[in-house]
């Protein structure tokens, strides 16, 4: 460690995982970690307390006691520290959840399966004000910009939504006042907006966007 070592503060609810991160970015010469978390309240505080120079941050916190989660976190924190950035560190890649962070102004994200030069790069670049990205990330959120998905119909929302309640095509087109045939031109489009190949997985990435109230 260097005198001019990047502060870091590690937000995570698995102790095991800190500790792996702790090894890997003190690795680093001009890394430093002074402190753990394993909420997103103590991230915050200790974030308010410590003033890092930059603060990973886990996306979800398991266990119904554990409060608030990353996002709400980086919220707070961008708030009550502005002068810590957030570099979220987590396993899930959706595209949702990159731009929900992003949102509440994390300024980086990175994949915990990435190789470490990811994580080495975003935590750097956050720390000299810029944005730290996965490579992954990019490419989807840029393709996202180019090749932007289709919002389904109300039509096609109400196809889906009989699709989860477990309905044939021929129960869907029943319930619909359609023909079959209809319903199958639906599903063609559904599954090409939703980028799927079948019908549980267009449930599932319909309920992920949000595109769909499946509650009772």
């Amino acid at each position: 460690m260097t005198a001019s070592a990047l502060r870091l503060l590690i937000a995570d609810d698995h102790a095991v995982v800190r500790a792996g991160l702790r090894a890997l970015l003190e690795g680093a010469a001009d890394l430093d970690v002074i402190a753990e978390a394993g909420s997103g309240e103590e991230a915050v505080r200790l974030a308010v307390e410590l003033a890092p120079d930059v603060a990973l941050m886990d996306l979800r916190f398991a266990g119904t006691d554990r409060g608030i989660d990353g996002v709400e976190a980086v919220r707070r924190l961008t708030a009550e520290a502005p002068g810590t950035p957030v570099v979220m560190l987590t396993s899930y890649a959706g595209r949702a959840d990159v731009v929900r962070a992003l949102e509440a102004g994390a300024r980086g994200y990175v994949l915990k399966a990435g190789p470490p030069e990811d994580l080495f790069r975003a935590v750097r670049s956050a720390a000299a004000g810029g944005m730290g990205l996965a490579p992954e990330i990019v490419g989807d959120l840029v393709g996202q910009v180019v090749h932007p998905r289709s919002e389904l119909t109300q039509r096609e929302r109400d196809v889906v939504r009989l699709m989860a309640d477990g309905h044939s095509n021929r129960s869907i087109a029943e319930s619909l006042f359609l023909s079959e045939a209809t319903i199958k031109s639906h599903l063609v489009r559904i599954y090409r907006k939703l980028g799927v190949d079948n019908r549980a997985a267009a449930v599932s990435e319909a309920a992920r966007r949000g595109l769909l109230d499946l509650t009772p």
